[in-house]
């Protein structure tokens, strides 16, 4: 990759099947810009589940709100935002998913590997914009 700042965004509405074109565009990235194979899993792993995370805690898969992403690509770094139009939520009050009382729930994770997958995570706007930094190991 060259100096340059590569930007772009996408609008998807709030159906569980519309992470498919979050896929695709992370596929697409991972081909253009060469990354390798743990960064692309982490970024598709970590970004689709914001976007998921999004799509049915934030806009209540009303698919009359939108989920937009944006991402942007510098040097050795990407970074993706996931912003839903629902009313936010408190990102520092969630259970712990590693305690022993959350092991056998079936949901409850998605933040916790947020956290462990991308290199900086910042949630804004009450929760409803969040942001995931991904160095991006270009060979």
């Amino acid at each position: 990759m060259t100096g340059e700042k590569v930007t772009h965004s996408i609008e998807i509405i709030s159906k569980a099947d519309s992470v498919n074109i979050v896929e695709k565009l992370i596929e697409d990235l991972k081909q253009e810009h060469q990354f390798d194979e743990d960064c692309y899993g982490n970024m598709l792993v970590a970004v689709t589940e914001a976007v998921n995370n999004a799509i049915q805690h934030g806009n209540k898969f009303d698919e009359s709100k939108k989920v937009i992403i944006n991402y942007e690509l510098e040097k050795d770094q990407i970074m993706f935002s996931v912003r839903d139009e629902g009313t936010g939520f408190d990102f520092y009050d969630l259970p712990d998913p590693t305690a022993p009382e959350n092991l056998e729930k079936p949901t409850g994770r998605g933040i916790f590997l947020m956290k462990h997958l991308a290199d900086q995570v910042i949630f804004e706007d009450n929760g409803k914009l969040v942001e995931l930094y991904f160095k991006t190991h270009q060979p």
